[in-house]
């Protein structure tokens, strides 16, 4: 995987996923922006899959 792939792959989960998430919104109201954020980066199986493809775009840096 190339730089350019990887981000295309992390934009597409991001509109595909993440854009109008209820479950997101609902944490907003809820918890906050940080505490939506933090749902997500720790629990959510679709930020499970970003962190994954971070990490690749990490280790194509070094």
């Amino acid at each position: 995987m190339d730089k350019l792939t990887v981000m295309n792959e992390i934009n597409d989960v991001l509109d595909t996923y993440c854009e109008g998430c209820f479950i997101k919104k609902q944490h907003i109201k809820e918890f906050g922006k940080t505490g939506a954020h933090q749902f997500c980066i720790a629990t959510c199986t679709i930020g499970e899959q970003l962190r994954f493809l971070g990490n690749e775009m990490n280790k194509m840096t070094k």
